[in-house]
């Protein structure tokens, strides 16, 4: 006899909701035609409401940013803050040192001064700007991440040489995976697989 978490998990499933706890479906994989079928087809799956997707091509799609909704990269702002964080760590790292922790009088001259501190204020705020670009990218892209259940596709090899893919994860709250395979073949791909953590199975040839 099923218990009610079981029978809320079941129901869960069928109607593609996932908590997290169901982590064998990873989502569906497409393939399409030419670059052109993959734009349109970002851009219908965005306009169908869905968050958690992503496109895979052998090179850049002009637009293909604005299909998929995407807006401007936090990285710059981590640039900026990496600045200032540095350029401030400069200025007090100069103050500190020449002002309270080891003054030294010298022909009178004032213990911290702005102009001779430029050059150490400077390395330090390209560092960390340096720093905060790499790390922050890094972060935001989930990165390094060595293994990708979209691996255990066959046909996703073709990606680095003429292939164009369409994922859509299962996380998504509108994930469904038959209305989600209908989407994708009436967007027009030519393949269109099921991907699982254990491996592969194919949806549709």
């Amino acid at each position: 006899m099923s218990t009610i978490k079981e029978l809320a998990r079941d129901v869960k499933g069928s109607m593609g909701i996932f908590d997290g706890k169901d982590e064998s479906l990873y989502g569906v994989l497409a393939e399409f035609r030419h670059p052109g079928a993959l734009l349109e087809a970002a851009r219908s799956v965005r306009e169908a409401g869905f968050k958690r997707f992503d496109v895979h091509s052998p090179f850049p799609i002009h637009g293909m940013d604005r299909a998929m909704g995407l807006g401007n990269s936090l990285v710059g702002w981590l640039t900026v803050g990496g600045g200032i964080a540095g350029m401030a760590l400069g200025v007090w790292l100069q103050w500190w040192t020449s002002a309270v922790d080891y003054p030294i009088n010298i022909s009178g001259k004032p213990f911290f001064a702005i102009e001779p501190s430029i050059p150490v204020i400077f390395e330090l705020t390209i560092l960390l700007a340096a720093l905060s670009t790499v790390i922050g990218m890094f972060a935001l892209n989930g990165l390094p991440r060595p293994y990708n259940p979209l691996f255990y596709s066959d046909r996703f090899r073709k990606v680095t040489d003429d292939g164009f893919f369409l994922h859509i994860a299962a996380s998504d709250r509108r994930f469904d995976l038959e209305s989600t395979q209908k989407l994708l073949r009436d967007l027009g791909a030519t393949h269109i697989e099921t991907i699982r953590d254990s491996g592969t199975a194919d949806a549709e040839a």
